[in-house]
């Protein structure tokens, strides 16, 4: 697909149209720094798997799911693996109608062709014209399409952030909540206490989050399903994929759709 013109996305926010779209290649490994937009992003790739950061929530947007973030979230961004991104920037104005809140929503095979085809048209595509009627039609699918598990929920309590921390960056090693606690100097208690309140997940189901947020990015890569079972401490392929199928609906071989990259 040729993207028929490329402004950065910080002229992009200046552009005067409802909905405007870009498209990137980044590289495994890469990042995008804490910042804000003045407009609504819906950040989405076609290809690959990314780990968006905002102030409250860890998010893992595959390449069928999208996150939608509205104007003037902090968001941080982590490639993690190979991306071709192409995302929309949304006015302000016309984004309130679509959420104030974060979101993971599954992204249809017609909401992912509107994508493509809004970046076939130029920045300031002619009103009236087709631009304009894509952008409508993205408008309906956004607003109806259904809102999808992927967050990890982030503490405001420091010693909590450190735990979670810890956890994130092992995902593969099984932690007790006692040397948890030990390791930030709090009482298992405390964290036990913590979790839920912070968090609204007990201990267990937080981990839970942070291995399917690593299950996906281990499926993207092509990874036997008894491997990653195998890391992740289930005791068989058939444990882990019962776990999976109960958060997703679908077993992890089924999880990423065959689409043609574009």
């Amino acid at each position: 697909m040729k993207i028929v013109e490329q402004r950065s996305p910080e002229v992009l926010q200046h552009v005067p149209r409802p909905i405007v779209a870009w498209g990137g290649h980044y590289t495994k490994g890469d990042e995008i720094p804490p910042h804000t937009h003045p407009r609504a992003q819906l950040l989405y790739a076609v290809e690959g798997v990314m780990r968006i950061v905002t102030p409250n929530s860890v998010w893992t947007i595959p390449s069928h799911r999208a996150l939608w973030v509205p104007p003037n979230v902090e968001h941080h961004s982590f490639m993690m693996s190979d991306l071709e991104m192409r995302t929309l920037y949304v006015s302000a104005e016309i984004s309130l109608a679509l959420g104030a809140e974060c979101r993971a929503i599954s992204v249809s095979g017609l909401l992912r062709e509107l994508i493509l085809g809004l970046l076939q048209e130029p920045a300031e595509y002619p009103i009236p014209g087709r631009g304009e009627h894509l952008v409508a039609l993205i408008l309906m699918e956004i607003d109806r399409a259904a809102t999808q598990v992927a967050e990890i929920p982030w503490p405001q309590d420091r010693r909590l952030q450190r735990v979670c921390q810890f956890v994130m960056n092992s995902p593969g090693v099984t932690h007790t909540i006692d040397d948890l606690a030990a390791m930030v100097g709090a009482s298992a208690r405390t964290l036990i206490r913590l979790f839920p309140k912070e968090t609204g997940l007990k201990y267990h189901q937080w981990v839970q989050q942070v291995q399917l947020a690593e299950a996906i990015c281990r499926l993207e890569r092509g990874e036997a399903i008894a491997r990653i079972a195998n890391f992740l401490g289930y005791g068989s392929p058939s444990a882990f994929t019962a776990m999976f199928k109960r958060n997703f609906g679908v077993a992890p071989n089924q999880y990423f759709p065959k689409h043609a990259a574009r």
